[in-house]
């Protein structure tokens, strides 16, 4: 193709917004077991995740046709299959019932519970069943661990009475039981308890002990135990979420490692983002300036580092000749690795295509700034790429910041289809981690308390003016777009400020108290968190409500939502849209009927790409 020199944002590519959707399948969850290694994979071709099996070089998919493995737990689920002696146990997306499948056999139903829900499943070999997180709909919504036979579906309550549970971990020889329990108001991120129980004969727990977050300071994450018995967790008790391992008085104490998180906030269940492994050595993953690092570690602190050209790594597993993960890239989709453990050669297992040439791709730039107060706040850009296309000489290409939500979350510098798609069109990308963001310390995590709706928004106004500086973008052209909260805090910025000439609101909020009413347990006190108690911070609330000022909004905005979403409900999307129609501000609205909070399916992805292209373009032109 011959070269073109065409204005920015409107440059030719033959990367389609099918592609795009295509390209954004991805694995979820990692385990060792049958004689190899299974791991999880979403496909938006037909919406459903399914669980393949890899072993002497051959891969299998386990999952028939009328099955999807997805949890719903805390609505975001996670841990939804774990593998057994001569199988897998699986959560089914559909009735979220748990189901055992023997290796080349059909499912069959282990519960049969239309009221509950079921998630972070771990594999009891000593007593032959499943313990899992059960998440019981009725008046109210209760949560508690419990133990589920393989051979007849008995059912035995292990842990109850908290508000929330995660990650029941069973040591090797059964007789001990750790998992993470919090309260509300509290979120997993702010502030859980390690909590460990001697198993009776009958499996039942006794002499349950808090081992830490007796406190309020302290968010503990991932426990899990080593060879010897002894137990291990994540704790942000010294500003990073760091390894720790229980001593022979019972006390945690502080491992060999860097001052940096070494895993995200826990939004989804199942995470392993470490591993004890023998002689006192760990396997680590951790993040250095919001890339991810792997190394093996010995107790004095040495590292050698493993897998590197990757930049996020997830699924920590490992048998004893290799080690396996869930690798991301910059320039290539996700990919399960085996690492050789004495050669260190990394082999790819699935995944890891390079759909686009070298050439092709937009290379990620970290970025630092200073925002409010001189502060700093990170990100990352990517200049808008297309080998065949340039602009016009002395032109600055239109901006898009991507806000991510959560809002406690993060962006990763992984292979992203979606941002190719607006680089090779002639867009510069900032995926911004704006204060309130994970993987940069508690403090940073934090920050958001009280704040949202301005400091996040002051973060992005501050990239703006960062890259302006640097002379990379037009600052006439910025736009912002973000999903769930990250749509909140597109329409405060575009309520509150001038700096964007329009924006896109994926399922987002704009009615805080409205979400406060409706939303799922899980996210409950939130809220409160971020903005203060409602009677005690009205004004607040009134302040940063973009329904209530959408008389400020003057941009013209893109509003995309899911029929089915039961966190950002379908009604409230639909009001800010009539506030903003009523005064004439220039509006589009879709609706997918079948989605829920987050789109899955491809023929939606698509639709969304085109449709939030072309309301740039109709913009870039006026």
């Amino acid at each position: 193709m011959p070269e073109l020199t065409t204005p920015y944002g409107f440059w030719p590519s033959t990367w389609s917004s099918t592609d795009a959707a295509a390209a954004s399948r991805d694995f979820a969850e990692l385990r060792v077991g049958l004689g190899g290694v299974l791991w999880s994979q979403f496909d938006p071709l037909d919406g459903r995740t399914c669980l393949w099996h890899w072993r002497d070089g051959q891969t299998q998919c386990l999952t028939p046709a009328a099955f999807s493995l997805r949890s719903r737990v805390y609505e975001y689920g996670g841990g939804a299959f774990c593998v057994g002696d001569s199988g897998v146990a699986f959560v089914n997306e559909a009735d979220q019932q748990l189901y055992w499948q023997d290796l080349n056999g059909a499912p069959r139903a282990l519960t049969t519970r239309a009221d509950c829900r079921y998630g972070d499943l771990q594999f009891d070999p000593q007593r032959k069943a499943v313990l899992a997180l059960e998440e019981q709909h009725g008046t109210a919504v209760l949560h508690r661990v419990v133990r589920i036979c393989l051979a007849d579906g008995g059912r035995q309550v292990l842990a109850e009475g908290a508000d929330f549970y995660a990650a029941p971990t069973l040591s090797a020889d059964g007789q001990r039981l750790a998992w993470i329990e919090w309260d509300r108001p509290r979120q997993p991120w702010l502030a859980t308890r390690l909590c460990v129980a001697a198993l009776d004969q009958y499996g039942a727990c006794r002499s349950v002990q808090v081992l830490a977050g007796q406190g309020a300071g302290e968010s503990l994450q991932q426990p899990c135990f080593d060879a010897h018995g002894r137990l291990l967790v994540l704790s942000d008790r010294q500003g990073f979420w760091q390894p720790w391992r229980e001593d022979a008085a019972g006390q945690l104490q502080l491992l060999a490692s860097a001052a940096a998180d070494h895993a995200a906030a826990p939004w989804q269940l199942g995470a392993r983002n470490y591993l004890p492994l023998g002689a006192g050595q760990l396997l680590l993953s951790w993040w250095a300036a919001g890339c991810g690092v792997l190394a093996e570690t010995c107790p004095d602190g040495v590292c050698q580092p493993l897998a590197v050209g990757y930049n996020r790594f997830r699924q920590l597993a490992a048998d004893s000749e290799h080690f396996y993960l869930i690798a991301g890239s910059s320039d290539g989709l996700s990919a399960v690795l085996a690492i050789n453990r004495h050669s260190r050669c990394c082999q790819v297992l699935a995944g890891g295509e390079r759909l686009l040439p070298a050439a092709q791709v937009s290379r990620v730039q970290p970025l630092c700034f200073a925002t409010a107060g001189g502060e700093a706040c990170h990100g990352f850009f990517y200049p808008p790429h297309n080998p065949v296309c340039h602009a016009p000489a002395a032109s600055k290409p239109p901006l898009l910041v991507f806000v991510h939500g959560g809002p406690t979350s993060a962006c990763y510098p992984t292979f992203d289809p979606r941002i190719q798609f607006w680089t090779q069109r002639g867009f510069a990308v900032a995926d911004l981690n704006y204060r309130g963001s994970s993987n940069f310390g508690r403090a940073y995590r934090l920050r958001l308390q009280g704040g949202w709706g301005d400091v996040e928004v002051a973060d992005a106004e501050a990239l703006v003016r960062h890259l302006t500086e640097l002379g990379w973008i037009n600052p006439a052209q910025a736009f912002i777009r973000g999903a769930s909260a990250g749509g909140f805090t597109t329409l405060c910025a575009l309520a509150f400020g001038r700096m964007f000439a329009g924006g896109a609101s994926l399922y987002g909020v704009s009615d805080p108290l409205s979400l406060r009413r409706s939303t799922h347990k899980f996210e409950g006190d939130y809220l409160d968190w971020l903005l203060g108690d409602p009677q005690q911070h009205a004004e607040r609330y009134q302040a940063r409500t973009p329904l209530l000022h959408s008389e400020r909004i003057v941009a013209p905005l893109i509003f995309f939502q899911g029929g089915l979403d039961a966190v950002v409900l379908p009604a409230q999307t639909e009001r800010m849209v009539a506030a903003l129609r009523s005064r004439g501000v220039a509006v589009e609205y879709h609706c997918y009927a079948d989605e829920r909070h987050g789109f899955r399916q491809a023929a939606h992805l698509a639709h969304a790409l085109e449709a939030e292209l072309g309301f740039y373009r109709q913009l870039l032109s006026s």
